[in-house]
């Protein structure tokens, strides 16, 4: 007998070996291209798959498997590995061999029709040069002439096999550009697996910095709230007012508030994401300084860095407006509870006025009650007892009389039992 597996056990394993690095020898070339949908458009991932099927059919190349996330394998002359990410899908174009003048080639490997019907938005694209180092000062020379020396980083990773350099600007062609130095000996997936982290640190870094975008759109209309907010505040504190104008101001600005939030949720989220991969992006390449220029991790503490505290400045702006609008909304909840108190106060006083009122007039009633029901019970009391008195010589008048006092007392007596068994 054989112990049956878990349904995702094989699926989950694979996972473990997904987006494998590509290998890349020196000299080499790497070209990247970061396609996401246009803003504020859903993503439709089939028409995703249909775009990758025809560059694969351009130039006769199989498919992936229904479902894949990733791609890799020969185009014509060049490697291509695609990825579907959460966001984005990226395509990297790989070839062998020296290419002069540096940088020329551009996107030539992707094919320009295909480029035209790509169904979205270029979100990043990036060159990258693999040549084997020459020297220090040959290197020093080549990534001057190349990038621009105010925004330049340039540093030794993994354990100096490699000095990479960037400037993280875009080109007059519209690309970033990157370099990788490899010491000889230095292995093809040592090599690619440093173009891997090059482009996905570039990628990532803008996925990251559209949060920095969305927190400076969002700055004027949260500058107004919260200037309406502590308007509101300042009337509750100067003044009782009027508690249904006020409540309805801060119902407007609390529905904004939370409006705010909810469509900043998203990326402000997946712009902490992506941060936190980037620096581990760069972690993971373990640089040592060239020459005294910067490294990339400099580079990101002086630039990238300020504009991640903005997006986590923005948002706890955003949080601590909230949590004032909701305490303002208490304050004015227990005003309107301590006016309701009052006023519930002043409605038992008068109810115990009127209760006290009713008293007396019941007592009155009570007593024209009993003279009321006495005039009658006299008037039968007469009429029953006068045939019986008349033959002992006692007048009419002098029996009404008689039984004034006693019926009034029987009947006062009556109305205070049947007060009492009430009560």
């Amino acid at each position: 007998m054989t112990l049956a597996d878990h349904p995702l056990r094989q699926e989950l394993a694979n996972e473990l070996h997904a987006r494998p690095f590509p290998s890349l020898g020196a000299p080499g070339q790497a070209a990247f291209l970061a396609i996401g949908p246009a803003e504020d458009v859903p993503r439709d991932m089939e028409t995703e798959r249909a775009h990758l099927l025809a560059l694969l059919d351009w130039f006769g190349a199989p498919h992936p498997q229904p479902g894949a996330t990733h791609w890799s394998g020969q185009i014509g002359r060049h490697r291509l590995k695609w990825e579907s990410h959460t966001e984005f899908s990226t395509y990297m174009i790989l070839s062998d061999g020296p290419s002069e003048p540096p940088f020329r080639e551009g996107l030539a490997g992707f094919p320009a029709d295909w480029l035209a019907t790509a169904p979205g938005q270029k979100l990043t694209s990036a060159l990258i040069r693999v040549e084997l180092a020459a020297g220090e000062d040959e290197i020093a020379r080549r990534a001057e002439a190349w990038f621009v020396a105010e925004s330049m980083a340039v540093s030794r990773v993994l354990d100096d096999q490699l000095i990479v350099a960037g400037d993280f600007r875009i080109d007059p062609a519209g690309h970033m550009r990157f370099a990788v130095f490899a010491r000889p000996g230095t292995g093809e997936r040592r090599i690619g697996r440093v173009v891997q982290r090059l482009c996905e640190i570039e990628t990532y870094k803008t996925m990251a910095m559209l949060g920095l975008a969305q927190a400076r759109g969002m700055g004027p209309r949260i500058g107004a709230l919260e200037k309406r907010l502590s308007d509101l505040v300042a009337e509750m504190a100067a003044g009782p007012g009027d508690p249904a104008a006020t409540l309805a101001v801060l119902l407007e600005v609390s529905a904004e508030l939370e409006k705010l939030r909810a469509q900043s949720g998203f990326r402000s989220g997946a712009t902490r994401a992506y941060e936190t991969l980037v620096n581990q992006r760069i972690g993971v390449l373990r640089e040592a300084r060239f020459g005294g220029r910067q490294t990339f991790a400099e580079f990101m503490m002086r630039r990238f860095d300020p504009a991640m505290r903005t997006v986590e400045s923005t948002d706890r702006r955003l949080a601590a407006m909230s949590e004032r609008a909701a305490r303002a909304g208490d304050l004015l909840r227990t005003r309107v509870d301590v006016e309701r108190s009052a006023q519930n106060q002043d409605l038992l006083s008068s109810m115990d006025r009127r209760a006290d009122a009713q008293l007396r007039l019941q007592h009155t009633v009570e007593g024209l009650s009993v003279v009321a029901i006495s005039y009658y019970a006299v008037s039968l009391a007469t009429y029953l007892l006068a045939p019986l008195a008349y033959p002992l010589g006692v007048d009419k008048t002098a029996l009404t009389a008689a039984l004034v006092l006693p019926v009034v007392a029987l009947v006062w007596l009556m109305l205070q039992r049947i007060r009492k068994r009430l009560h």
